[in-house]
């Protein structure tokens, strides 16, 4: 009984590799973002769509995965607001960056809501998630930031957005590494 409490949860391994999965995506987004992105409007457009598709299929998979979306609604509004927001970014993109910045900062106002209210949810359940919980907190305030952003005069484009997914990146691959060690110290822990 004892080696049951003290080995890692599945829940716990499905989550270290759903953020390490996160963490690889964003960062990649990013650094796409910064490089070949700034300079190729076409592929910063595609790249600024598929960012929220992107979230809205890790969010589906963790939901589904953890009981499915009717046990998970806040990952299901996450899920349907990920969707609006390509549709909206796409629209958004024939007016002008600005719009896409508006559309951005809407979309991390309340994706950041409700991965704050997924995390606080499961922070009984599974360890790590004060990283998921600043994560969106942060996000609500920097959707806050876009929106003022976009109204105002200066010239946006993805590199503005490209920020926002790093830190996403940075608090995802914090929590990866929090279970994992949290894992390795309870393996190391159970009886041999």
């Amino acid at each position: 009984m004892q080696a049951q409490t003290t080995s890692p949860s599945p829940a716990s391994a499905w989550l270290k590799g759903y953020y390490f999965t996160r963490f690889a995506v964003s960062a990649a987004w990013v650094v796409l973002a910064f490089t070949v992105g700034k300079a190729m409007p076409a592929l910063a457009a595609v790249m600024l769509i598929a960012y929220p598709l992107w979230d809205a299929l890790a969010n589906y998979a963790d939901a589904r995965r953890n009981g499915g979306l009717g046990a998970n609604k806040t990952q299901m509004l996450n899920v349907v607001v990920s969707l609006l927001t390509a549709v909206a970014v796409a629209v958004a993109l024939g007016r002008s960056m600005n719009a896409v910045l508006a559309v951005f900062g809407v979309w991390a106002v309340f994706a950041g809501l409700f991965q704050l209210a997924t995390a606080v949810r499961r922070r009984t359940s599974t360890g790590a998630q004060w990283a998921m919980i600043l994560s969106g907190a942060q996000s609500a305030l920097a959707g806050a930031f876009f929106v003022k952003m976009a109204s105002g005069p200066a010239t946006v484009g993805i590199t503005d957005v490209a920020p926002y997914a790093a830190f996403g990146a940075f608090y995802f691959f914090v929590s990866a590494v929090w279970l994992a060690v949290s894992d390795a110290r309870r393996k190391s822990a159970s009886p041999a």
